[in-house]
């Protein structure tokens, strides 16, 4: 349910948009967000801007960006031009780092995989302290 335009207090801003009212107030300590109006009663009190901005920030969010480059990206498109410069460069860099993620995710799946084998099998060692891994896997290197 929409609220009427230029009318929108944190809690309805945060429902339109499908965050917390918690992660708009955060947003705007971290300089994502200009201090909206208020109303008499000290509410804050948001326009159709602060609708586009709350969902621009939230889909980048959910590109996986940090706050950082969100605030990188929103001084850009403050000034009118358009963010895809510097977008293709967080992007590509979040990209990068995800594949990272991937090849660590991949290699500890083989290591689970690796250890449920010895389980089912009844053949593995008792494992080292402080680690996972029976020692044979651990001699070399690769489990911690």
């Amino acid at each position: 349910m929409t609220a009427t335009i230029g009318s929108w207090t944190v809690g309805r801003l945060a429902e339109e948009v499908g965050v917390s009212s918690d992660a708009l107030r955060h947003w705007e300590r971290e300089g994502l967000f200009p201090a909206p109006e208020r109303s008499p009663a000290g509410y804050r009190r948001y326009g159709p801007e602060g609708l586009d901005r709350a969902r621009f920030i939230r889909d980048c969010q959910r590109a996986g960006l940090r706050l950082a480059d969100i605030g990188d990206l929103l001084a850009v498109r403050d000034t009118g031009t358009c963010p895809c410069e510097p977008a293709e460069q967080h992007l590509e860099r979040r990209i990068g780092e995800l594949t990272a993620e991937i090849a660590r995710l991949e290699g500890l799946r083989t290591q689970l995989t690796s250890m449920l084998g010895a389980v089912e099998a009844g053949t593995c060692d008792p494992p080292l302290p402080q680690n996972w891994c029976p020692p044979k896997a651990a001699v070399g290197g690769e489990c911690k």
